[in-house]
């Protein structure tokens, strides 16, 4: 039974081992190991290596920097199916998924490869007699990343990549529930020559989350999981004088015009719903049929559903896996139930899904629910509003573009949002009109580019800043604007008066 335990200082390191916590296989429910849960010295130990680390790489020049990346990238290119394995044992999710995690996160390291550009500041020559203008950025320090366990590997490679790259010491705090990724991902950094202590993992929960939101020396804080906890962590770091980015949950919304091919619609919801079991922040968990395409368009998603296969993450003939605790099976699954008191109508059953080798959902060990379409979802229900985070796909019908995009916007989230149609005009207005953050024309998960910036709107993002992209190297560097003179031998000497512009 494997042990995983903290990253500090450019070694594995157990810390005080006073509390542990156990993972689980989902496809089976058995309990496959034990995580470390930091203490607050644990903590503690992980920034001072970070900040006794930090000085000689703010130092280290771009080019220097450039080279650990491209090594970086080049290592996690070779493991890849090493890192897409441990994610698939402890997530759950399937093995193809989780090399598709582990390729979007990769374009963050491409990306931040590039960080002698990224870095150029403005010059400007003869702002004033014999007086030139620069503008610089620089470190911020020691930084953290709080990251969730729908993406062990992606999101982490959201924020460190960019945060290395610009010079930061970093500290990860991955998800207690799948946290062997980030031990490998640990390791590759050293092996691409990354000085130690630059990198450090505290593996943990509320106590490592709390002591990295207060402790002096961390400078920024990059959080992604649920709205309440995206909340607190901002609300808890920025009282502590931390810049901090804290992305939350979604409820997003698929807006489907009566112009748009159905058969390309019915294949993006149920990809866009079941991928990773619906464990996405930019899953679509709604579809707004607008009237009169609903009848036909329910029917094509049911056909797709039914042919999904359902099994372990590590068989390949699998497409969808297990969620990824028990809890959080058990949690999604009363939805269930609560929509059709709520008056929708169950499509399709993902308790009753047959499971790879037989049997169903219900009555395996595992932490099994399969995908499950319900209709007729009413506007304004609690299956309609609240975030539910598993294959669960609601229909709403609508009458008009326009209920669609009311809906849409007086929404608690704005994190991703689509719309299908082939009508050019009707695109343009609904990216214009709609309050989200990311949004699809004919694209259900409108994930951006590594060079684009990621997050949402309202309660999807607290703090001003998305991950990556420019507004990611902003995030993790600080300006200064230098304005500098050198004299020659005939300048005036002492003058005591206001200094003016010549």
């Amino acid at each position: 039974m494997k042990s995983v335990s903290h990253w500090i200082n450019g070694a594995l390191a157990d810390g005080d081992g006073t509390r542990r916590g156990e993972l689980f296989n989902p496809a089976t429910g058995e309990v496959s190991g034990h995580v470390a849960l930091a203490s607050v010295e644990d903590v503690d130990a992980a920034v001072a290596a970070a900040a006794a680390a930090f000085p000689a790489w703010r130092d280290a020049s771009l080019v220097k920097r450039t080279q650990v990346l491209f090594r970086f990238r080049e290592l996690m290119y070779a493991h890849r199916d090493e890192l897409a394995a441990l994610i698939s044992a402890e997530h759950g999710k399937v093995h193809s998924d989780a090399l598709g995690e582990v390729a979007r996160g990769l374009e963050v390291v491409e990306f931040a490869c590039g960080i002698p550009h990224l870095l150029k500041g403005g010059f400007s020559e003869g702002v004033s007699t014999r007086v030139d203008s620069y503008s610089i950025r620089q470190p911020l320090g020691v930084v953290a990343g709080i990251t969730p366990f729908n993406f062990p590997a992606m999101v982490p490679m959201w924020m460190y990549p960019i945060a290395i790259a610009c010079g930061n010491a970093f500290v990860l705090k991955p998800s207690e529930k799948d946290p062997s990724a980030s031990l490998l991902m640990a390791r590759l950094w050293r092996e691409a020559g990354l000085p130690d202590g630059v990198f450090n993992v505290v593996q943990g929960d509320k106590v490592a989350v709390d002591r990295l939101l207060e402790h002096p020396d961390v400078r920024a804080v990059s959080f992604v999981g649920s709205t309440p906890i995206a909340r607190y962590v901002y609300e808890t770091g920025t009282s502590h004088g931390k810049r901090v980015q804290a992305l939350g949950g979604a409820k997003n919304h698929m807006l489907v015009l009566p112009d748009a091919d159905l058969d390309l619609v019915a294949d993006s919801a149920v990809s866009a719903g079941f991928g990773s079991a619906g464990e996405r922040c930019m899953a679509i968990s709604v579809v707004l049929a607008v009237d009169p395409v609903g009848d036909e368009l329910v029917k094509k998603i049911a056909d797709r559903v039914d042919r999904l296969v359902i099994g372990p993450g590590d068989d390949p003939k699998a497409e969808m896996g297990p969620l990824v605790t028990r809890e959080h099976r058990d949690k999604v699954a009363t939805y269930l139930d609560l929509g059709v008191e709520e008056g929708a109508d169950l499509v399709v059953d993902g308790r009753e899904s047959t499971l790879l080798g037989g049997g169903k959902a219900a009555d395996s060990p595992g932490f099994w629910l399969g995908p499950t379409v319900l209709d007729r979802v009413p506007a304004g229900s609690r299956v309609h509003r609240e975030e539910i985070f598993g294959p669960v796909l609601s229909i709403v019908r609508v009458s008009s573009y326009e209920e669609g995009v009311a809906l849409i916007n007086g929404g608690e989230y704005g994190n991703g949002t689509a719309i299908f149609t082939n009508d050019g005009g009707a695109a343009r207005r609904f990216q214009n009109e709609v309050e989200v953050g990311m949004i699809g024309v004919n694209v259900p998960i409108p994930v951006p580019m590594a060079f684009y910036s990621f997050g949402g709107w309202k309660a999807s993002l607290f703090g001003d800043t998305h991950v990556h992209g420019t507004e990611g190297v902003h995030f993790y560097t600080r300006g200064k604007v230098v304005t500098s003179r050198w004299l020659d031998p005939s300048h005036g000497g002492v003058n005591l008066g206001f200094p003016t512009n010549r």
